[in-house]
């Protein structure tokens, strides 16, 4: 699953002690395994080799330009949801003929930006996006490729936070819509119909759901066939869960089982967009124990990552798990770790059973290579974290800690 293990009693990543990276690099800092991440990337491409595909990694998982660098050289192409996600594969030396561009809110510079790099295609997500698409590809004497986002209404059975094919979800165009706006498009001169898109959630366990959205896509696609509108491309989204704490996240092959019938029968290309799955398992963000307190009813673990470091859990509620750097054989207390920030919903964990650290102890907070660095921010004025790669006993700084200085740079009094 990852290569974050310990070694007579002490926390690796990969071949390199977790205690040297912090001693090096200070905290917070992110810790990605090179190896779980590519192990990662074979599992999913060998699960569809059966099927013409293409893997576009989801950026908005993690941006980091060291992520994006490792991605590129495996070969897959890029999910992207602004301009900047897609300024930062191009630079990172992802082939634009491997971009597809998905997000409901586009806007016109963006647009502009996307179709003069040359694109794959749009993920087009409403009828008005896609008539300012057609306006501004014809300003640009150029002709956009889209394929239409369809909102399946599939309950992908995760988060409502992270769920996006249900029909009270902002995303996609309703299902009972498509044929009508399919047609609409037919008629734009500046518009090049390319595929049909389906991205039901996040974080998802159970398999199922893909074969049901699968399956409506690959109805659609032969209505729309009947009506002369030829199709190269179904694009699955991405969405596969990972582990946390106990889940048993499916394997990509069980996916595949599910989604692969109905690629077959469309004859399309299939495109996928993992994210989470692919460096989720594969990143921990490492934090030192400020303080440990008790006021008589609870105890809390003081900690130097807060909720601008990672987000999830007060966010979400989500659960990460959180291993010592040296493992203790002291009795198990119930503590929250909480972070620095100057709100009550800054915690990493409550009411978690743990051997109690002592003051100076580094932590490792697991499963944070997703939605981790990429949803980080300033508040309270604290800089961003440094980013750490290793691979076997090999450690490369690929985001340096942000200064204070860092922080006005950009600001004028």
């Amino acid at each position: 699953m990852h290569l974050f293990n310990y070694k007579n009693r002490e926390l690796f990543a990969e071949d390199v002690p977790i205690s040297e990276i912090a001693g090096e690099y200070g905290t917070p800092t992110y810790v990605y395994s090179q190896t779980t991440l590519e192990r990662q990337v074979d599992s999913i491409e060998g699960a569809f080799e059966s099927v013409d595909h293409l893997t576009c990694y989801s950026v908005k998982a993690n941006s980091s330009a060291g992520i994006l660098a490792k991605i590129a050289q495996l070969g897959l192409g890029a999910d992207v949801v602004s301009g900047g996600e897609l300024y930062r594969a191009l630079r990172a030396g992802i082939p634009v003929n491997r971009i597809v561009y998905s997000g409901v809110g586009k806007t016109q510079a963006e647009i502009e930006y996307a179709l003069k790099h040359g694109i794959l295609m749009f993920n087009v997500e409403s009828e008005s996006e896609l008539r300012t698409i057609n306006r501004i590809a014809g300003e640009l004497h150029m002709r956009a490729p889209v394929s239409f986002r369809i909102n399946p209404d599939v309950d992908p059975k995760t988060h409502p936070y992270i769920s996006t094919g249900l029909k009270k979800n902002k995303f996609g165009i309703p299902h009972n819509e498509a044929l009508r706006v399919y047609q609409e498009a037919a008629g734009m001169s500046n518009i090049d119909i390319i595929g049909i898109d389906a991205h039901i959630g996040s974080q998802l366990l159970d398999v199922t759901p893909y074969r049901e959205a699968a399956e409506k896509l690959n109805s659609l696609i032969e209505e729309i066939k009947n009506r002369g509108i030829s199709l190269k491309y179904i694009d699955i989204g991405g969405g596969l869960g990972i582990r946390y704490n106990t889940e048993t996240p499916p394997d990509p092959s069980e996916w595949a089982l599910m989604v692969i019938p109905s690629v077959r029968k469309s004859g399309c290309t299939l495109i996928l967009e993992p994210g989470r799955s692919l460096v989720g398992n594969a990143g921990a963000l490492l934090t030192r124990v400020l303080y440990v307190k008790t006021n008589g009813e609870k105890t809390f673990v003081i900690v130097d990552a807060g909720m601008n470091d990672l987000a999830r859990p007060s966010l979400y509620g989500s659960y990460h798990t959180i291993l010592p750097v040296y493992e203790r054989r002291t009795p198990l207390q119930i503590a929250d770790v909480v972070g620095p920030i100057c709100e009550s919903g800054d915690f990493i964990a409550r009411d978690r059973e743990m051997s109690l650290p002592e003051e100076g102890d580094i932590l490792a907070v697991m499963g944070a290579g997703a939605y981790g660095m990429s949803m980080s921010s300033n508040y309270n004025s604290r800089p961003r974290a440094a980013e750490i790669m290793v691979s076997g006993n090999r450690k490369k700084l690929i985001t340096e800690r942000e200064t204070w200085e860092d922080l006005v740079r950009k600001e004028r009094g």
